[in-house]
Formats: structure tokens, C-alpha cells, sequence
């Protein structure tokens, strides 16, 4: 059965003292999270568990950021974590300490059974 897209949210999180790339992962996923509602699911009668979850982290470093805890921070679904290129990194010299700053993407996809209901193409 082919899979829609029904949310996406985004969210930015930050370590501003440790320079722990994970940790600032963890608070956009949370940041994202905190901005979304899942109504949409008990309104057509869906389980959230049948949702796939799919988390996309933006970091300066990615090797640095632990997918598994980031995955850990995901109520609901089937969740997935990718760990990508971006974010920001602000480096203050007088302190000698980096500022991580992560972005995240958050998308919630269904199988939708054809002819259930019917999404609309944008315009």
C-alpha cells in the first residue's frame, strides 16, 4: 500500500555551553514535537502506531550526533533517524566554546489504502 505524507514539522535546538552535538539534536526533535498535534490521526480513526517516522538531523558534525538516543526522543510511530550536513556551529573565542545549533525535520507518513480518502494535489 503506497505511503502519503501527512505531517511535517521542523524544529532548532542548541547546545550553547558543551558543544554535544546529540543534545542539540534532542531539543529540535523536542522543539519539533512541541508544534505539532496529532489529531488527524484519532479523527479518521488511524493508530499512530502504524505511522513511519522519518527524522532528518542537520548538524555541522554529524558522525558526532548518537541516532540511537535521538530516535529515543520519538513517542509514536516507527521512527527513523538520518543525520546530515547542516546546522550551525558558533564559535566564540573569547570563551574558547562552540555553539552547536541543530535543525530538525520531522515527517509522519501512512499507508494510505486507495479510494479511503483522497488528498488533494497542491496548488
Amino acid at each position: 500500500m503506497p505511503e502519503k505524507r501527512l505531517i511535517l514539522e521542523m524544529g532548532t535546538g542548541n547546545d550553547l555551553f558543551g558543544g554535544d552535538y546529540t543534545k542539540a539534536a534532542c531539543r529540535a526533535v523536542q522543539d519539533a514535537l512541541h508544534h505539532s498535534v496529532l489529531s488527524l490521526f484519532r479523527s479518521l480513526g488511524y493508530d499512530t502506531r502504524d505511522m513511519r517516522v522519518q527524522v532528518t538531523i542537520g548538524v555541522q558534525q554529524p558522525d558526532k550526533v548518537d541516532a540511537e538516543i535521538v530516535r529515543a526522543e520519538l513517542p509514536r510511530g516507527k521512527p527513523e533517524v538520518r543525520v546530515v550536513f547542516g546546522g550551525l556551529d558558533v564559535h566564540d573565542p573569547e570563551q574558547d566554546t562552540t555553539h552547536v545549533i541543530a535543525t530538525a525535520a520531522i515527517e509522519a507518513f501512512l499507508p494510505i489504502e486507495s479510494g479511503v480518502w483522497h488528498l488533494r494535489e497542491s496548488s
